[in-house]
């Protein structure tokens, strides 16, 4: 089999310093994840994973110079034959330059990828350059490997090795391969502990998509459970310093290590409340601001070259086919969209939301997902977007209150890509963003839940923004809104299961996210079967 290296040259396999080392105990999936993060500096309980340990004579915190991989290994964007393959070089994540403690000048990162967690079972590797404008990440796409299959990966630069991450490719197209998948949203370090995000890894599942708000920009605040570094990030360096810090966490590590993910953004990675050119509060070098996170973004992601930011634009949305099951959309809801109505008040009703020509998805997103809901023959089509899709009117008396920021302010362009959904065969919607379980019934119409059914959504709670919630089960509003079902305001995430018969979602809590260490419990659980877009209790 022929390998591809970082830089998309071919090699024959070849032995190399990756594979030398140390003698390389048995170990079982289990312990490949739970060591996978270690390497950060925070343990997990048990010692790190043979393929894990640094090799002889290795670079670690401890040992003289830094361990170069503090910031753990990541992959994503799967495809039938490979995946993106992501690290990032530094030895002072949290350095004030956003430097992460490197030198100015490009370094070589040997990687492989492994049929086992041993690493006896080499089947690609190769070299790619970790370059200082790219803040020293590495994205490496993989091609010639067997759809459907697990792998294993792992890079080294100079004697330093990285901790080792599980991914998997897709499955054939035409394969009826059934999938296990967790969604999440907004993460905010100074709120709250990524606990979810170490009960996400043990479901093990074959993908995780990350919904927006990965990071927050915000400064420390007071009330913060956890130390947030440095200003509010407006800078390049700041945006990486941001990053840096979210990603030593060792819980979020382990996310990362344990399956391949599909990440879109939202607002906080840029601005609260940002849409297209228009930040939150009136800033002149806006597109200055937007540019430098999006190059840190895309550094600190495991993104194919397809979605490197041009200065301040940065193609996000796109289309992930999982065999003949499923047409994942992913969508950008900010970079295209038309600034939020009624003066971004958060919580109104203004005709202008009813506006024909207003648009969330921009004129040329729009097309392409409609292209792409007319033409699929998928089991399933699920949008991987940030906000809430549903009708949800806030004001249970006469009149009526919607979120500004939701497609609720964009009723024409929700319509339309309702009415595309309605003419698949099974449209499912999944989002982020509101800090709250909810599952519900999409109608055809935003204005009118009496016309048809064509879609359900469910939408995930925070890994932690909002801190540790409350048990207020929210009654009255869903009183109002009986197309929705469920309502829960506690961290946590999804649990999603897809087969050709059904769809099975779990809504995973946790009590409080204030301190460490919290348990999990599934607060509802809900199916949908082929061909009836309604939700039912189970």
């Amino acid at each position: 089999m022929a390998n591809t290296s970082g830089t998309g040259r071919t090699e024959p396999l070849r032995t190399g310093s990756l594979r030398n080392g140390p003698r390389q105990q048995a170990l079982s999936r289990r312990s490949v994840l739970l060591g996978g993060a270690a390497v950060a500096g925070a343990a997990l309980g048990g010692s790190l994973p043979a393929c894990a340990q640094p090799a002889p004579g290795a670079a670690t915190a401890g040992a003289g110079a830094a361990d170069p991989f503090t910031l753990g290994v990541a992959s994503g964007d799967p495809l039938p034959d490979g995946m993106v393959l992501w690290t990032r070089l530094a030895p002072e994540p949290t350095a004030e330059d956003g430097s992460g403690g490197m030198p100015a000048r490009p370094v070589p990162v040997e990687w492989e990828v492994a049929a086992d967690e041993r690493f006896t079972r080499v089947v690609q590797r190769g070299t790619t350059t970790a370059a200082p404008e790219f803040g020293h990440s590495v994205h490496v796409e993989t091609t010639g490997l067997r759809p459907g299959h697990e792998y294993f990966y792992r890079f080294r630069t100079a004697s330093a090795l990285s901790p080792a991450g599980r991914t998997r490719t897709a499955p054939h197209p035409g394969s009826a391969a059934e999938l296990a998948l967790c969604f999440a949203s907004c993460s905010h370090y100074g709120e709250g502990h990524f606990t979810a995000y170490r009960h996400l890894a043990e479901e093990e599942p074959q993908l995780v998509l990350h919904l927006g708000d990965y990071q927050y920009e915000y400064a420390a605040e007071a009330g913060d459970v956890r130390e947030v570094l440095g200003p509010e990030t407006r800078t390049l360096a700041g945006y990486r310093q941001r990053y840096a810090q979210y990603r030593t966490d060792p819980d979020l590590q382990l996310a990362h290590a344990t399956a391949p993910w599909m990440v879109v953004f939202d607002d906080h990675e840029v601005d609260n409340n940002w849409a297209r050119g228009t930040p939150e509060e009136p800033e002149e070098d806006f597109l200055q601001r937007r540019a430098a996170a999006f190059r840190a973004y895309y550094e600190n992601m495991p993104l194919r070259a397809a979605s490197r930011p041009r200065g301040a634009d940065m193609r996000l949305y796109r289309r992930l086919r999982w065999g003949s099951l499923i047409n994942l959309h992913m969508l950008d809801t900010r970079q295209y969209r038309d600034d939020q109505p009624c003066g971004d008040e958060g919580e109104a009703d203004c005709p202008e939301r009813l506006d024909p020509d207003r648009t969330l998805l921009g004129t040329e997103q729009e097309r392409w997902l409609l292209r792409g809901l007319g033409s699929s023959s998928a089991r399933w089509d699920v949008l991987g977007q940030q906000v809430f899709f549903s009708r949800l009117d806030t004001d249970t008396d006469d009149s009526v209150e919607f979120s500004t920021d939701s497609w609720a302010a964009y009723v024409a362009n929700r319509d339309r890509i309702a009415r595309g959904l309605g003419g698949t065969r099974n449209g499912v919607v999944l989002t982020g963003d509101v800090h709250r379980h909810w599952a519900g019934e999409v109608h055809a119409a935003h204005e009118d839940t009496d016309s048809p059914r064509v879609a359900t959504e469910l939408v995930t709670s925070s890994i932690s923004s909002g801190g540790d919630g409350d048990s207020d089960p929210n009654a009255e509003v869903l009183d109002h809104n009986p197309h929705l079902k469920y309502y829960a305001n506690r961290r946590g995430y999804v649990r999603a299961e897809f087969t050709a018969e059904q769809v099975r979602a779990d809504h995973r809590e946790l009590p409080h996210v204030s301190t460490p260490g919290a348990p999990v419990r599934t607060g509802a659980s809900f199916a949908v079967a082929d061909g009836d877009p309604a939700l039912h209790r189970v």
